[in-house]
C-alpha cells in the first residue's frame, strides 16, 4: 500500500496535472499509515468504523419532526432551553439535547368506570375498576358513577416539570370533585334532573384544583355517563324510576289537554262577545236611525199633514201590495157582491 502511496495509480505526487483526484487519495492513505504508526496491531480500520458510526448515530438523533398539532420542549442536560413549534428541527445529537413532543392540539379525555378499547394513555381507563364510581350520595343513598373528563395541555411546561404525574393527579382531582359534588346532592336528583348541574360544578371546581397545582390543564368539559344504584336495589330503583316516569308522562297529557281545551273556550268565549257587543250596536244604530226618520217626518207632517199622511199611506200601501198574491178591489158603493172560491188557488196556480 505505501508502494501506492508512493508512485500512485495516477503517478506520483507531483504529477498533479496528471490526475486531480491523486491528492485526495494520497492524503487518506497518509492518514491511515499514520494509524498504523500509532496503533501498529492493525486497529485502524476498527477506529474508522467506530469513528463512522459514532457520525451517523449523531446524524440520526440531530434532527427531529414536531407534529402539527403538538410542540416539542427541548432540555439541554435537563434543564429547560425552548418550545419548539410544529416541523422538522435539529438539536444537539448523542443526548445533548432533548426533545420532548407534548400534543397541546389534541383533546385528551379520562373514563371513570368504563373502559374505551385500544386506549394509548395509561390514566385514560379506569385503575381501580368499579371503585373509583361507588359514591354515597346527600341523602345517605348509594350510587354508581361513571363520567368522562375531556381536557386539553395548555401550558407544556407547567405540564411537564410542576407536577410529577400529571395525568394521575388529575384523575385523583376528578374523583375528589366528583365525590363532592354528588355528596351535595339526594340521589334521586343525581339519577334524574341534577345531571347538568353536576356536570357545570364539578367542570368549574375542576378547572379551579388545575389552576391552583399549576397542572398547565384545561378542562373542556365534565360528561356524566351511566348512573345506576347499586345491584342489590337496582330493581327496586329502576321501578321508582319507571313510576315517576309514568308519573311525567300523565301530567304532560293532562297539559296537553288542558292547552287544547282551554284556549279553544277562550276563542268561543270571545267570539260570543263580539257578536253580542256587534249585534248591540246594530241594534242601537237602528234605533237612532228610526228616531231620526220619525222626527223629520214629524217636521213635515207639522208643515202639512194632509199631505203628509196621505203620503205615508201611499208609501204604505207601495210596501204591502207586493207581498199579498190575490187583491180584491171593492167600490164603497157597489152592494151585493157574490164572493167565489178561486179554484185555481186551491190546485196551487196562480189566480
Amino acid at each position: 500500500m505505501s508502494s501506492q502511496t508512493g508512485n500512485g495509480k495516477w503517478g506520483s505526487p507531483s504529477g498533479r496535472g496528471v490526475n486531480p483526484g491523486s491528492e485526495l487519495e494520497q492524503l487518506i492513505e497518509q492518514g491511515q499509515e499514520r494509524l498504523k504508526q500509532v496503533m501498529p496491531d492493525g486497529s485502524s480500520s476498527k477506529v474508522i468504523v467506530i469513528v463512522v458510526v459514532a457520525l451517523l448515530i449523531g446524524a440520526w438523533t440531530a434532527y427531529y419532526t414536531v407534529p402539527s398539532d403538538s410542540v416539542a420542549v427541548v432540555q439541554r442536560f435537563g434543564k429547560y432551553v425552548k418550545e419548539v413549534q410544529p416541523g422538522l428541527h435539529f438539536k444537539l445529537p448523542l443526548g445533548i439535547d432533548t426533545a420532548t413532543i407534548v400534543p397541546v392540539k389534541r383533546q385528551l379525555k379520562q373514563e371513570f368506570g368504563f373502559t374505551t378499547p385500544g386506549a394509548s394513555d395509561p390514566y385514560q381507563s379506569p385503575v381501580a375498576g368499579k371503585r373509583e364510581t361507588e359514591m354515597v350520595t346527600g341523602d345517605l343513598n348509594a350510587a354508581l358513577v361513571e363520567w368522562v373528563v375531556q381536557y386539553r395541555i395548555s401550558d407544556p411546561v407547567k405540564f411537564l416539570f410542576e407536577v410529577r404525574e400529571p395525568g394521575a393527579t388529575l384523575r385523583y382531582v376528578s374523583e375528589s370533585v366528583m365525590r363532592e359534588v354528588v355528596g351535595d346532592r339526594t340521589v334521586d336528583e343525581v339519577i334524574t334532573i341534577g345531571r347538568q348541574e353536576i356536570e357545570s360544578e364539578a367542570l368549574t371546581k375542576m378547572q379551579a384544583l388545575s389552576t391552583k397545582y399549576a397542572m398547565g390543564i384545561s378542562i373542556d368539559q365534565v360528561q356524566l355517563k351511566n348512573i345506576n344504584p347499586p345491584e342489590p336495589v337496582q330493581e327496586s330503583f329502576n321501578e321508582v324510576n319507571q313510576a315517576q316516569q309514568e308519573k311525567e308522562k300523565l301530567i304532560n297529557e293532562a297539559r296537553r289537554d288542558y292547552n287544547k281545551v282551554i284556549p279553544l273556550a277562550e276563542g268561543e268565549k270571545d267570539q260570543r262577545i263580539r257578536e253580542a257587543d256587534g249585534y248591540r250596536l246594530k241594534r242601537i244604530n237602528e234605533a237612532e236611525g228610526d228616531v231620526a226618520r220619525f222626527s223629520a217626518l214629524l217636521v213635515e207632517y207639522t208643515k202639512a199633514p194632509e199631505v203628509t199622511r196621505r203620503r205615508i199611506y201611499v208609501e204604505t200601501l207601495q210596501a204591502v201590495l207586493p207581498g199579498i198574491r190575490s187583491k180584491i178591489i171593492v167600490d164603497d158603493q157597489t152592494n151585493n157582491i157574490l164572493p167565489l172560491m178561486n179554484l185555481n188557488a186551491a190546485n196551487g196556480e196562480q189566480p
